[in-house]
């Protein structure tokens, strides 16, 4: 039996993150627009949260899909 596991909070809130960080390079990619920066200022201390809070996010969503693996099991 396939049982998918739900996201948690924590999961909603990494994936958000990592979508944020994921629009904010495809801009800066494509048009050269820090969106983050534009919003926060450039390298402000909560422009610079962002940014770290993106980034362990990215780290944190490398676990999902093994969690859910195991989670199935």
């Amino acid at each position: 039996m396939n049982r998918s596991h739900p996201f948690n909070a924590l999961d909603w809130i990494a994936w958000i993150l990592v979508v944020v960080g994921a629009v904010n390079w495809g801009l800066v990619g494509a048009l050269r627009i820090d969106l983050v920066a534009l919003l926060f200022g450039d390298m402000t201390a909560v422009s610079r949260a962002i940014y770290v809070l993106v980034g362990l996010a990215g780290l944190y969503c490398i676990s999902i899909p093994f969690r859910r693996q195991l989670a199935t099991r």
